[in-house]
């Protein structure tokens, strides 16, 4: 079997708002195709590190590779240019574009994004709605076409904030399917996820934060194993 190639490193990371110091030597990596999911209670630095890798946060220092490409200094333009795709927690959707307009809105990036084909047969509910206001549609068509969006531009990594929270069940399980789906496509995923149940079958490997670094990593196979240490770190 080939060896993985890494698609993400991250060492020794700092990064600020201003002058609050909020990562603290991140380091962690993710492979071509593995999805990880970095775990911790809110404000352990979770998503300033996928700000961070994107290039929006106030300040950063350290070292993030994407491909081998060190991208600390580059604006967060290029940064998506280099097939990187990012869902905020927030969404981002625009009331006044229609679904499909909201859909089309991000540039292509890179060769192999899906078609609007393709995406409305993993997301049908979309296609329902492709010319209602973007506002119009629920919190979990909201939430499908975020994550939609970045799929045409031809991201290969995406990174995922929260997109199961304050969802249906329903729509939480369609959007498990997505992911495994997507992984069986060969995407590289990073989630930050506060609903461990969602996250837990998902992911090849797990990362706890704690005060802006990772302080545990741990594989799906040893999730078992270390479900009590887990209970303590999340307060779950």
């Amino acid at each position: 079997m080939a060896a993985a190639k890494r698609m993400l490193e991250v060492k020794n990371l700092h990064g600020w708002y201003g002058e609050s110091h909020v990562l603290h030597g991140v380091n962690l990596h993710v492979d071509e195709g593995e999805v990880v999911t970095l775990l911790g209670r809110n404000g352990a630095g979770r998503t300033s590190t996928l700000r961070a890798i994107m290039g929006l946060i106030g300040s950063r220092k350290g070292s993030i590779q994407v491909h081998g490409t060190e991208t600390i200094g580059l604006a967060t333009h290029r940064i998506a240019r280099m097939g990187i795709g990012y869902c905020p927690e927030e969404r981002g959707i625009f009331s006044s574009l229609s679904a499909e307009e909201n859909l089309m809105l991000p540039p292509q990036l890179a060769a192999g994004g899906m078609s609007v084909e393709q995406i409305y047969a993993m997301f049908p509910n979309l296609k329902e709605r492709a010319q209602s206001q973007g506002t119009r549609l629920s919190g979990g068509e909201q939430q499908m076409l975020a994550v939609a969006r970045i799929l045409r531009t031809g991201a290969k990594l995406l990174l995922l904030d929260e997109i199961s929270e304050g969802l249906a069940p329903v729509i939480v399980q369609k959007l498990a399917e997505m992911v495994t789906t997507l992984r069986g496509q060969g995407y590289t995923i990073v989630m930050v996820e506060q609903n461990f149940r969602f996250a837990a079958p998902l992911a090849d490997r797990f990362l706890v934060m704690e005060h802006g670094e990772v302080i545990q990593e741990f594989t799906q196979a040893e999730l078992p194993e270390r479900m009590e240490r887990l209970h303590e770190y999340l307060g779950v």
